[in-house]
């Protein structure tokens, strides 16, 4: 089935994934290296064209981080698999996602920035982590384009940046290499159950794919494919809508080699020599817009970061929707329903949590439920909504 075919009928698959974004992807790529023969992904739209072609690409769960919870060792066991997944993916399909291992250098400005960035050395340091505490010229040394009011600054050399349109392709390709079968243009209006497991999917071409087991990791839109049970249509799950604004800009030469991150925004240095700066994080709705006060407020926190910025053209900008659930933490596992599972609601985390999301769902999905997946549980909501 080519990504231009619609479901016509009454069809059937081992397993259905819901969407079509890097995780999605992943996910099916997972379940076929595990000996699953017939896997279709339906997308909405095109392949990787929502949250997974709009996000920066970084790598970087300790220079996010508060502490040391569940939600952060998920982050950093996914972070340290992109090593690996990047020469698989070389190997399989000939595309280098050009994964960077520069590291992060996280930087502060104000006396509040001075006092996170203490906190984050004391608790990082004291658990073992790879941090260094740096000075004002010693980060400056290592990036001479960084602001020269700098007060403090750490070196996350473990924290990284994977080009997210390159890893794209590479997963698309290999999807396309490995026989799953991929369709676009096609929504998934309803997954159906029998009250007790779920039974196949309906789209909205019509036709309907018989199945035993789902995986809904369609993002923002999750909350938008009800479940049938019996006659009644019911949404088990919020997530909605995070809008993310972005921009692109040429360096030459390059600015920084280093990611630059600030409580306030961030720049990512691509090799060749673009630099991306976000980001705003907008309850908007479905409204996919650059706007006058996301392209202000994304411009003055670079600045803040790197003021050569100030002399360059802006290439692109673009805007995306995050899937964002309540407690900013993603659904990851089955849910109440027997053979769907949820791999949703990643946030601005995405890019960053879809190996490990991808190796636990794919596991779930054959019967194989790590612990790691429990804080994560789709029903800590308990929501029913039926209409």
């Amino acid at each position: 089935m080519s990504t231009n075919d619609t479901i016509q009928g009454q069809q059937a698959a081992d397993v259905v994934i819901v969407g079509g974004g890097v995780i999605g992807l992943l996910i099916a790529r997972g379940l076929i290296q595990r000996g699953v023969s017939d896997v279709m992904l339906i997308e909405r739209g095109g392949l990787g064209r929502e949250a997974s072609f709009a996000a920066g690409g970084i790598l970087a769960p300790q220079a996010e981080a508060d502490s040391a919870d569940e939600f952060f060792q998920l982050a950093c066991l996914s972070r340290d698999l992109y090593p690996a997944l990047a020469g698989e993916l070389l190997a399989e399909t000939g595309i280098d996602i050009e994964l960077d291992a520069t590291g992060t250098l996280y930087l502060g400005f104000t006396a509040t920035d001075e006092e996170e960035i203490e906190k984050r050395y004391e608790w990082q340091s004291a658990a073992g982590l790879s941090v260094d505490r740096l000075s004002p010229s010693e980060a400056r040394r290592l990036e001479p384009g960084i602001a020269a009011n700098l007060r403090a600054a750490l070196l996350f050399s473990k924290d990284i940046q994977v080009d997210n349109r390159r890893l794209l392709m590479a997963l698309i390709a290999a999807n396309k290499k490995s026989g799953v079968r991929l369709v676009t243009d096609t929504e998934v209006v309803s997954l159906i159950t029998d009250e007790e497991c779920v039974t196949g999917v309906q789209t909205s071409s019509g036709g309907y794919v018989s199945t035993c087991r789902v995986v809904l990791a369609a993002g923002a839109w999750s909350s938008l494919i009800p479940t049938l049970v019996g006659q009644q249509y019911q949404t088990r799950i919020q997530v909605g809508p995070m809008r993310g604004q972005m921009l692109c800009f040429q360096t030459t030469p390059r600015l920084s080699r280093h990611v630059l991150y600030s409580p306030r925004g961030y720049l990512v240095p691509r090799l060749d020599g673009r630099v991306l700066a976000g980001s705003t994080s907008e309850q908007a709705g479905f409204v996919k817009q650059v706007t006058a006060a996301g392209v202000h407020s994304i411009l003055s926190h670079a600045f803040e970061l790197a003021p050569a910025l100030c002399s360059l053209e802006i290439l692109s900008s673009w805007s995306g929707f995050r899937p964002h659930t309540e407690d900013d933490l993603p659904l990851l596992g089955q849910g109440r329903y027997e053979g769907l599972f949820y791999a949703t609601g990643h946030y601005r985390n995405g890019i960053l949590l879809a190996p490990i999301t991808a190796q636990l769902i794919a596991e779930a999905v054959l019967g194989n439920v790590s612990p790691l997946l429990s804080p994560f549980a789709p029903e800590r909501f308990c929501l029913v909504d039926a209409h």
